[in-house]
This record gives structure tokens, sequence and C-alpha cells, in this order.
């Protein structure tokens, strides 16, 4: 019996865990689960990455760390087949795609930035959902403060110098935070070629307030109080329409020149998720009160993929980790429940309350029970409530470490050059070497066992034709 896991976020990572945990000395189900990433990212952090609050490998967990137990396939799901119930992983290193058979199934791919949501955005936003962006996007705003330095026209120079976030929720408006901050500090070592007066950080929302559906109109105004005094200027009640090299366009017609726009929000359906042929709202998986896909016995969804209704019975739980990581363990218990033929429950948990750090060691803070505050308080309430969610204890004394060396020492504001060269690569190949196979290797719920090769393989070597489009060196 083979219960998989397809997605390794909070849903995904969280659902492994709790079915490691509730299957204790149980022998008789395994667990595998699958994922482009052999970590999961703590996405709730990633604005301290650009901020320089925490370094890279503090908001990662590796996953082989995590889930002992659970057998871990890193790779991208191209198919899955409901009534054959297999899952087919695309070629890697090998030739061969991979075919996972499974028995009961948790789907937990997440969602992706919405870059098509308008004209531009895919070539000139940049999304901020992984660790890779949250790297690139640091690197990209140390090069633009040493461009800047050496801008002699005014207009140019304050091109440079802006930087869009388009979003008003809790992602929008921490990243906006967090980058307003960066640059402020790290523009000190330019000076005077450059002035922290310079720096205009915009966020750009379409609702009258920052935070307005999160929280309440008392921390949704602190809120924008608090941005405000730190230097960022909101622009509310438009959009933006579309995006250029130069700039940006908003929905009232106005024009921003900037060379800087990151997309937070919207968010649309894992590519993943759109292939399959279950229910779905515009994309989002529908499931009832136990998280079972509509339709299915043997299949559950969670986290930002599903649509799950809210137990106070309106709307839906907002896709943010506290919902995730809750769905998962609950996803968990009722898969095992189907399994023993038991009761399964639903899904109550009605939330821990709804946080946001706005810099400068400001928050707002709205607990369960009506408890509001904000200022110090609520920025220490929020790293208190993310630190104690963090999976596993080395993943908590490491980010503790951090956070406290952050009070004693300066952050270091400099560039780390990752991109390599790109471009068309030349690849060798001797006779005889394999340069396609579609055939696949089968996983089934005991050991791997390889498929025939297909008559359509390709072969390298004297006198083979090569697939076209390649061509084989002289061995």
């Amino acid at each position: 019996m083979r219960a998989l896991v397809l997605g390794g976020g909070f849903g995904g990572a969280y659902a492994a865990m709790a079915l490691e945990r509730q299957l204790g000395e149980r022998e008789d189900v395994e667990v595998a689960l699958v994922d482009r990433d052999e970590y999961v990212v703590l996405r709730p952090l990633l604005p301290e990455v650009v901020s320089g609050d925490l370094d890279v490998h503090d908001t990662v967990a590796p996953l082989r760390r995590l889930l002992p137990r659970t057998r871990l396939f890193v790779g991208d799901v191209t198919s899955v087949n409901l009534e054959g119930r297999t899952a087919t992983l695309a070629p890697a290193f090998s030739p061969r795609e991979v075919v996972l058979e499974w028995d009961r199934l948790i789907i937990a791919f997440g969602s992706v930035p919405a870059l098509s949501a308008r004209p531009g955005f895919a070539e000139h936003a940049m999304p901020f959902r992984t660790l890779a962006d949250a790297i690139g996007l640091r690197n990209h705003l140390m090069r633009v403060l040493q461009r800047a330095a050496l801008e002699e026209d005014p207009s140019a120079r304050a091109a440079l110098l802006t930087f869009v976030v388009a979003g008003g929720g809790f992602s929008a408006t921490g990243l906006a935070a967090s980058m307003n901050d960066f640059l402020r500090e790290a523009v000190a070592p330019f000076r005077p070629a450059l002035s922290a007066r310079e720096i205009r950080v915009v966020l750009v929302h379409d609702g009258e307030h920052v935070l307005e559906q999160e929280v309440s109109p008392r921390l949704a105004g602190y809120a924008a109080r608090a941005l405000f005094r730190n230097g960022v200027e909101l622009a509310l009640g438009v959009r933006v329409d579309s995006a250029t090299p130069d700039g940006i366009v908003l929905s009232d017609g106005r024009r921003i020149p900037m060379r800087t726009f990151v997309l937070t929000e919207p968010s649309a359906p894992s590519p993943a998720v759109e292939s399959l042929d279950l229910p779905s709202d515009e994309g989002w998986l529908r499931v009832g009160p136990t998280l079972q896909v509509e339709g299915r016995d043997d299949v559950w969804a969670v986290g930002d993929c599903a649509a799950v209704p809210h137990p106070d019975g309106e709307g839906l739980c907002a896709p943010t980790a506290q919902y995730a990581t809750r769905q998962a363990e609950l996803a968990a218990e009722n898969l095992l429940a189907s399994i023993d033929g038991t009761a399964q429950r639903t899904f109550a948990f009605t939330g821990l309350g709804r946080l946001c750090a706005l810099g400068r060691r400001r928050a707002v803070a709205e607990l369960p029970g009506g408890v509001h505050f904000s200022g110090l308080p609520a920025w220490l309430a929020w790293r208190a409530i993310y630190w104690s969610r963090l999976p596993g204890v080395d993943r908590k004394l490491k980010v503790g470490a951090s956070w406290l060396m952050n009070l004693l020492v300066p952050t270091e504001n400099t560039e780390v050059a990752l991109e390599g060269p790109s471009g068309i690569a030349r690849v060798h190949y001797q006779a005889g070497d394999t340069v396609f196979r579609p055939s696949s290797a089968h996983w089934s719920k005991g050991c791997p066992r390889s498929g025939a090769t297909s008559r359509m393989s390709q072969h390298c070597g004297r006198g083979d034709t090569t697939p076209k489009g390649m061509r084989p060196s002289e061995p």
C-alpha cells in the first residue's frame, strides 16, 4: 500500500510528516513524496532573505531530514493517471520517465504567479515565490544601486531608484516593507553618490487600503501609516495594467518609470493541477469538508491548489501556511482512516490569527478572541508564531540564532552572483550512447522495474540516424 504526496511545500511536507507520525510502527503503508526540489521553502520568511535578516539556508528545510521514512522522488510531475493510479515524472539525468504507482493520493501542488494576467508581466515582472526569486531579487537590488551610483542623467537615475511591488495582501505588504528597509540601509556605502532620500518604493494595490481583506480597519490603517512613515509610497485604488522595460502603466493612465517591478499577486493554479481531470473552480480543486476531492474517495487536496471551504461557512480558507499545515495533518489522518475503514473527520481549523510585518520592527497582529495589537509587540508575536511553526528543531535553532545575531551584528549588503552562462550548449555523445528513449522506468510499490526499450529509441553511432536537430560527435 502506497500513499503518494505530490508537492513538497508546506502542504505536502506536513502531510508526509503527519503520515510518518501517525503510522508509528506500522509497515503496511509506504509514504512517497514528489517535488522538484529536495527542500521545503519557508515562504513567509523569504522577505527576510531580501532584507538580510536571514541567511539563504535559514529559509529552507531539507525534506530528507524532515522525512526519514518517506521515499523522496525529485522531479516534475508530467501526468497523473487517476484510473490507473499512477503518476509520471519527467526524465532528468536518465532519458527514461519514471512512473509511480499509488493507492492513496494527496495533491499539494500549490500555486504559481499569474504572469499572464496583464500585458508585459511575463517579460518584465519579477515573481516572488521561491528561494531563487528571493536571492535573485536581492542581487538585482544591489546591481541597481551600483548602476545608479554611476548614472548622471537625473531621469534615468530616478527610474533606477524606483521600485514597484504589486499587491496589497500579506506577501506584497511584507515584501515592500522589507525591500524599503534593505534599500535605505544598503545605500549607505554609496554615499555621497546616492542618498536614502532618492529611494522610492511604491506599493500598488487596487483596494482602498492595504491589508483590507486580511485585518481589521483599525490595523489596516496602522499598517498604512507605518509604511508611509518608513518611506513606502502607496498607490491605492489602481492596478498595474501593463509593464514595459522602462516602466509600468496604471489603470488610471499614470505611468511610473522604473526598472524593478515585483509581482506577488495574483496567483494562478499550478499547471499540474489544471491537467488533472478533477472537479475545480477556475483551476482550484474542489474538496469537501474531509478534504477529499469531489467524486474521489482516494484523493485529497490541501494548500494553495485546493478550494477548501472555511469552517465558519464564509468563503474559502486563505492560502496561507497556517491553513495548509492543518489541512495536511487532517488529510493524512483521513487517508489512513480510509485505509482502516474508520470515519473521517472534517476540517475545523479557523485560524490562529493574522499577522504582517511592516518593517522597522513593526507589525500588526489579529489573534483569536478579538485580540488586536500593533507595533513592536505585534512584531515579536509575528516572529514567535512563525518560529514555532518551523519544521524541525534544527531549523528553529538556526533561525533563532540568526535573528539574535542580527540584533548584535549589522547585516552584510553584498551581491552574491549565482548566474552562470546561458544559451545553446554543445553536447558530446559517444558511439552507442542513448540520446532519447520514450520508454519509462516503472516504480511499483516495491522495487523499480525497467520498461522494455521502445522501438523508437535512438542511439548515436556510426551510420545511425539521430533525432532532428542533433548531430553526434565523431568518436
